[in-house]
């Protein structure tokens, strides 16, 4: 039983980040404000890397995909690190 939680969690977390992507991208296309753009992006790097994270674990158990995992992790952050420094430097 306890095996189904790890899978579900992985794909709940997928889920969210996409949606959030979503939600961000839709807003910024109403109101264009840059640093929805730059957070829609963020979460668009962390959703494919929880897609990684569950290919990883789940589909290829044999194959070690930590270090594109890591990648889009830190692409993601910077991503929004810097959206955050490039509106500041508008104000």
């Amino acid at each position: 039983m306890t095996s189904y939680f790890a899978p579900a969690v992985y794909l709940l977390c997928f889920m969210a980040s996409t949606a959030c992507m979503v939600l961000l991208g839709r807003t910024y296309a109403k109101g264009r404000a840059p640093l929805l753009l730059w957070s829609a992006i963020c979460f668009g790097l962390l959703a494919a890397n929880n897609l990684m994270l569950v290919l990883d674990l789940l589909a290829f158990p044999d194959d070690d995909l930590r270090i594109f995992r890591a990648f889009l992790s830190l692409a993601g952050v910077s991503t929004l690190i810097f959206g955050f420094i490039w509106s500041a430097q508008d104000e």
